[in-house]
């Protein structure tokens, strides 16, 4: 598919949702028009809201607390689940011996641990740091794992005939197969570095746009919260994008895939 034709058609599937929203709250078809607006609020009363706050200026400093958060959450954790996750990979009886343990690590829930992190490193940005990075950290060392353990035993073989040491090994074969499995869990881990930060804010914090979001509720304000919600979105969408321009800078090698234009 073209990247015009792609293009149109996302922005078609914007529009519509935007023109359903309006028309179920302007007209009576769910019930009465006054108690939905309660509930969805309006497309205009929330791009006026999203409007207000960068208009006056209110947004920008939670904006950047939230942005410091989820990009430190970001790094910290995709480097050291790819650090560990090839190094794991590489060790198969280390691994062996800690597989239990990370495991029991994952399946902990993190709403448990962000009244932990807060009691930790207090109501500052790294307790949201903190949770953003539980986050991440599973998401890629998984995926890096498994990229390594992935490489075809033939490519090995003839790598190691051709007189490959381990440097050349982890450049040309181990690197090159693990950088499909990262960058794919990078797309999704940026989605959850924004959450670990969003709700950090939201159970205890000054400022941020969980913060916000979290004002936004306790007084019923709707329009409030859908334009914390949307101005996240087109955050994260962003940051996805700039990580799409690098994974394409570092993967030019790799075969277009079938049907993209």
């Amino acid at each position: 598919m073209k990247r015009g034709t792609l293009l149109a058609l996302q922005i078609g599937v914007a529009i519509a949702i935007l023109a359903l929203w309006y028309v179920l709250t302007t007209w009576p078809i769910l019930g009465e028009v006054k108690q939905i607006r309660f509930f969805f609020s309006t497309p205009y009363d929330v791009w006026q809201r999203i409007w207000k706050m960068f208009a006056t200026g209110v947004i920008w400093k939670h904006l950047w607390i939230t942005l410091t958060e989820t990009i430190l959450a970001f790094l910290i954790g995709s480097i050291s689940g790819v650090l560990i996750g090839f190094w794991l990979a590489r060790q198969p009886r280390v691994a062996a011996v800690f597989d239990p343990y990370i495991k029991m690590a994952n399946a902990l829930p993190r709403v448990v641990l962000a009244p932990i992190f807060m009691l930790w490193f207090g109501l500052g940005i790294w307790s949201k740091v903190a949770l953003g990075v539980t986050l991440v950290f599973f998401i890629v060392f998984f995926n890096v794992y498994q990229g390594v353990k992935e490489v075809s035993p033939v490519v090995l073989a003839n790598a190691r005939m051709l007189g490959m040491n381990e440097r050349q090994l982890f450049r040309h074969v181990y690197w090159p197969s693990a950088l499909s499995w990262m960058f794919s869990s990078l797309h999704t881990s940026i989605g959850f570095a924004l959450v670990g930060a969003v709700v950090g804010e939201y159970l205890g914090s000054a400022a941020g746009l969980g913060y916000l979001i979290h004002e936004a509720e306790s007084v019923f304000d709707v329009a409030g919260v859908f334009g914390g919600m949307i101005v996240l979105s087109v955050f994260v969408i962003s940051i996805d994008w700039l990580v799409t321009l690098v994974e394409n800078r570092l993967l030019s090698w790799r075969p277009p895939v079938q049907g993209q234009g």
